[in-house]
């Protein structure tokens, strides 16, 4: 495994699963669709959807289901579940805060989500991020969301950054897919344990000490 680049220019973060412990709201969200279906839902039915958006979410549970034109109508159930389950709040998960201010004090930063803008801005004030970043993008911003590189393409492009000299923080294989085609370095932290995901650099939590160590050395290197 490589090592992560200390001369990165810039880093954009997914938002749900990885800073923000959303994925416990969708979730609950999720499992109440599957079970009003009359089906289970375990880690098989949760990787069809982890890291989609609504729509895409809609479009995978209802083809599921069997009921390949209930997309649309499933989105929209989604979406008010989610939004009524954030508006509990949901917590920064652990080394969030502490990271993204260490990266911040060092490069730009931005936050790139397959979330619509309704759900990434309440995600992040509720945990207490809202403020540490001056850029973020959601998935109803941009032409193509995730997995297309649309998203980390236009955060790069905000930051003034080439893609190749940036990190991408992902959490998920759909939003690996976007960082990859966009061209960033791909740090990993799964939010479902065991899963194989494409990375540059794999973690288990945005708390690991050596990802401090690295956000006090960025921009003191040539990215590798």
């Amino acid at each position: 495994m490589r090592s992560l680049p200390t001369g990165t220019e810039a880093v954009v973060f997914d938002c749900d699963g990885l800073l923000v412990n959303t994925e416990d709201c969708w979730t609950v969200a999720e499992a109440a669709i599957f079970a009003a279906h009359g089906h289970p839902f375990g880690p098989a039915q949760k990787a069809l959807v982890i890291g989609r958006t609504v729509e895409a979410a809609g479009e995978a549970m209802a083809h599921y289901f069997g009921r390949p034109g209930a997309g649309t109508e499933i989105a929209a159930e989604l979406l008010r579940r989610v939004r009524d389950e954030l508006a509990g709040g949901a917590k920064a998960l652990p080394g969030a805060i502490e990271l993204v201010r260490a990266c911040r004090a060092a490069v730009p930063v931005a936050v790139a989500s397959n979330s619509p803008r309704e759900l990434l801005d309440t995600a992040l004030g509720s945990a207490g991020l809202a403020d540490c970043f001056p850029h973020s993008f959601a998935a109803d911003e941009v032409h193509s969301p995730k997995p297309a590189p649309d998203l980390y393409l236009t955060a790069c492009a905000a930051l003034g950054v080439a893609p190749q000299r940036s990190v991408a923080f992902e959490d998920s294989a759909t939003g690996i897919a976007s960082a990859r085609a966009a061209g960033l370095y791909v740090a990993v932290v799964p939010s479902l344990p065991g899963t194989g995901l494409d990375h540059d650099w794999l973690g288990t939590s945005l708390a690991a000490p050596e990802l401090l160590a690295w956000a006090g050395e960025l921009g003191r290197e040539t990215v590798r």
